[in-house]
């Protein structure tokens, strides 16, 4: 590795809009995010499912008729 060309690799503090806060290294020094592990509604299990299968019964209805023409010819 050449010297002088890379940056300084720190401890930093993440901070997140909801108050938490963790440490980790980075090249800069505090970091502020807005959504972290801790309220990302992946992780905290209150993500909306959605209904594929209604989607599909929807493609389905509007387009069934057009699809068995297609077919038949």
């Amino acid at each position: 590795m050449k010297k002088d060309i890379h940056p300084e690799y720190h401890e930093t503090t993440v901070t997140c809009a909801c108050g938490n806060s963790f440490k980790t290294r980075s090249t800069k020094k505090d970091i502020r995010v807005e959504i972290c592990s801790a309220c990302h509604p992946f992780y905290t299990g209150q993500q909306r499912l959605t209904a594929t299968a209604g989607k599909a019964e929807l493609f389905r209805r509007k387009y069934g008729d057009y699809l068995n023409k297609a077919e038949k010819k």
